[in-house]
């Protein structure tokens, strides 16, 4: 019976250091931004003095797109991506706070002030120009919390998404309620319901960091969707050239 005792014990002692590790700990583990000076040729967006992101920019656009990356690296990382866009479209990756030279801290406020903000200034810039929003992985939460605003985007691509980033937590640590303790709670579901633009969802066949799963549950959720799933995995899209983003 002690024995039983003294086996219960640390069961309890390593559940409740679990717990409070992935509590304390848990932005670490979502986010992990670069700070490198790299521009990978893009200019740099300069909005009142501060540099936002970096951008690809041609005369008289055909469309502009607000791109949102991803958990991991910069925004400059991310001059690859732009193999699939229309050369004739002007493309604007947005800086997460905290990432790159940016000030800031990472988390879903930040994340989404950041991005409203940049696509009110795209707005006022280009008011005549279709505006449309591309959400990478965990960028497609704040993508998807643009579709809110009075004016939508004319179009949302969503790479590698997830329905909430709750499950999500739950598929990583089923062991605990990872959902309950999270404290960036996106819901994409929810974000996207009242959408009446032109919406794509991919879901990559081989991710192992946000399963097609979560891309599968996302597009179920809204019927006017389309939905393609592609070969590779989460971090595979740009070189496969199955993503063509177009409006």
């Amino acid at each position: 019976m002690n024995q039983l005792k003294r086996m219960l014990l640390v069961a309890l002692i390593t559940f409740v250091t679990l717990l409070t590790v992935v509590t304390v700990f848990q932005r670490r583990m979502i986010y992990y931004p670069s700070h490198h000076s790299e521009t990978n040729g893009l200019a740099p967006w300069v909005v009142d003095g501060r540099t936002i992101g970096y951008a690809r920019k041609v005369n008289d656009p055909k469309n502009v797109w607000l791109f949102i990356h991803g958990n991991g690296g910069q925004a400059a990382d991310r001059a690859y991506a732009l193999q699939c866009f229309s050369g004739s479209d002007s493309v604007f990756i947005l800086e997460y706070p905290g990432y790159g030279n940016r000030e800031g801290s990472p988390g879903k406020s930040s994340f989404d002030s950041a991005a409203e903000a940049a696509y009110g200034e795209l707005s006022r810039n280009y008011p005549n120009t279709p505006l449309c929003v591309v959400g990478e992985s965990i960028g497609s939460g704040p993508a998807s919390t643009l579709a809110k605003l009075q004016r939508q985007p004319d179009r949302i691509v969503l790479v590698a998404p997830f329905d909430t980033l709750a499950s999500v937590a739950r598929y990583h640590f089923p062991l605990i309620p990872a959902g309950l303790l999270l404290f960036d709670r996106w819901d994409n579901v929810e974000a996207l319901a009242g959408y009446a633009g032109k919406l794509e969802i991919y879901g990559t066949i081989d991710d192992r960091i946000l399963p097609i799963r979560h891309a599968r549950a996302l597009a179920k959720s809204l019927p006017l969707a389309e939905f393609y799933e592609i070969p590779g995995g989460h971090n595979d899209w740009p070189q496969n050239g199955t993503v063509k983003i177009r409006n």
